[in-house]
């Protein structure tokens, strides 16, 4: 497929902002792939093609939360590889219900996360509902679960690792949203080999939207550790909100 300077233009700029509005809140897929739908690339080469500029971004933004010290090692690592056979199941799942029902479920999912987001707006960190000593267990669960509902559903999932990581673990904002990435990308990685294997990747659009996926996911980072759990929590209801209007496009169409 031949890459014309108006892709460009459609593409690089949203790729920035969804790399942002994911790496301080996740859900940057509700901005991310829209845009290569919109620059003309059909279903498996934007899903391919945005996989490459998600990861490297979501390295980037990896990286800067660790090298500040704003990321659980322990707790992301293993939820990272739960993830992996959680996807897996949710994925196997997927092609067995029908499509609606899961939507239909997603809608009344959402505007309960919301609710729950709202009503802990004044704190930046809560009382871990899990006792310390089931902390990695209760990460397990939680990669398990996500990594599921990653390959059932999809959208969405980094900003459900930060909830949990923040409810269950007692986790403030900032560190929730650097422990997601380490989650997000392993799942991102899985993915991009597969789709370049299957040559579903346009590379001549994809690297440099990548180059812009690093500056927006450093950029949400620097923010999110700059201005605390506070903005981790604004941004997440905004990530919610486009997730429950997509959801209720998909429904209605």
């Amino acid at each position: 497929m031949q890459v014309t300077w108006q892709m460009y233009v459609i593409v690089l700029p949203l790729i920035f902002f969804a790399s942002f509005v994911d790496s301080v809140a996740g859900g940057g897929g509700l901005i991310s792939l829209p845009a290569y739908y919109l620059a003309g690339l059909n279903p498996y080469l934007a899903a391919g093609t945005n996989k490459l500029s998600a990861c490297v971004g979501t390295v980037a933004s990896c990286g800067k939360y660790i090298a500040s010290g704003k990321a659980s090692l322990k707790v992301g690592i293993l939820a990272a590889v739960m993830a992996l056979p959680g996807s897996w199941l949710g994925t196997l799942l997927q092609l067995r219900i029908p499509e609606q029902t899961v939507r239909i479920m997603m809608l009344c999912l959402i505007p309960v996360v919301a609710a729950v987001v709202l009503t802990n707006k004044n704190k930046e960190q809560r009382h871990a509902a899990v006792p310390e000593k089931y902390f990695m267990a209760a990460a397990a669960a939680i990669g398990l679960v996500i990594g599921f509902y990653d390959g059932l559903v999809g959208p969405g999932t980094g900003t459900f690792l930060i909830i949990l990581f923040t409810m269950l673990l007692g986790m403030d904002g900032v560190l929730a949203s650097g422990t997601a990435k380490m989650v997000n990308l392993a799942s991102n990685v899985a993915a991009l080999v597969t789709y370049l294997t299957a040559g579903k990747v346009l590379l001549a659009l994809g690297i440099p939207a990548a180059f812009c996926s690093v500056m927006g996911g450093l950029l949400g980072a620097k923010m999110t550790i700059s201005k605390g759990a506070g903005f981790v929590r604004r941004m997440m209801l905004v990530v919610l909100a486009l997730l429950l209007a997509k959801m209720l496009f998909d429904v209605v169409s």
